[in-house]
């Protein structure tokens, strides 16, 4: 099995896959042998469907399903190659409308944050619409803070875009980027390094919890915020687009079901 994962990982860096979704890949299929407790060489298509079945019956999302198929469709099509596998099909995504945080609530998330550090983290995700990974992975050198803006290298689809920052995050971001060099990540972990996405999420739920706030919000609530609330201060729904590095413009108007004033303006038949 070790060598198995060595094999896939080195393939799809072959293919400039990004580190998160070999990631995610290797532990599908370290999963799935668990499972299966079977060399995955030979591990039928009724195992695979039950093992689909068994992760869904769990409770885990659509696209999480979706995830694993493309893994177990990559494995057997592109490391097996085998001509009798039949492609899984993916299922249906869900149109759940995403978690969205008022403002006054994010301002309360931000006061009830009180490691400076992970104050200007939960700021700067809000305030530049950023996913947990492209915060852990924020270079020094990417942050103008004279154009208040920042640079995403490397962000989800290999893409690199610009987005914006707060004024009010000037003086945080220079205590904890001052006399370090530009190569050096913004937010570093105590013993150096970058910090991991699951510090971030966890100090995200903790001060969730803190703040009383009664939303099943997570890190990435942040980010959706940030999209509603441009398009509520009247900002074109292309610019938000590309400040959130969309490729397809649909992706960006999910959240114009979340700020049409014809529907809040309707007022219930119920007196």
């Amino acid at each position: 099995m070790p060598n198995l994962i060595e094999i896939i990982t080195n393939e799809m860096k072959l293919r400039n896959y990004s580190v998160r979704t070999i990631d995610a890949y290797t532990r599908v299929i370290a999963d799935l042998y668990k499972i299966t407790k079977k060399p995955l060489r030979d591990v039928g298509a009724e195992e695979i469907k039950n093992y689909l079945f068994q992760k869904q019956n769990q409770g885990l999302s659509s696209q999480s399903i979706s995830l694993m198929a493309n893994a177990i469709n990559f494995l057997y099509t592109q490391i097996y190659h085998k001509a009798d596998f039949k492609k899984l099909k993916h299922p249906k995504k869900t149109n759940k409308l995403p978690e969205i945080l008022t403002r006054d609530e994010i301002e309360l998330l931000i006061k009830q944050t009180s490691n400076r550090k992970h104050q200007t983290i939960i700021s700067i995700a809000y305030a530049g619409g950023l996913r947990v990974s492209e915060i852990t992975n924020l270079r020094i050198r990417d942050i103008d803070l004279n154009a208040l803006t920042l640079i995403i290298r490397n962000g989800k689809g290999k893409k690199d875009r610009l987005t914006v920052i707060s004024p009010r995050l000037i003086d945080d971001l220079i205590f904890l980027m001052n006399g370090r060099d530009g190569n050096g990540f913004v937010f570093e972990s105590e013993r150096g390094g970058k910090l991991t996405t699951t510090t971030l999420q966890k100090v995200f739920h903790n001060v969730l919890i803190k703040s009383g706030i009664q939303k099943n919000a997570t890190f990435h609530s942040l980010r959706h915020s940030f999209a509603t609330h441009l398009l509520e201060n009247g900002v074109d729904v292309r610019y938000v687009q590309e400040l959130l590095g969309h490729s397809n413009i649909r992706t960006t108007q999910i959240y114009t079901h979340l700020t049409n004033p014809a529907l809040k303006n309707i007022k219930s038949p119920l007196c």
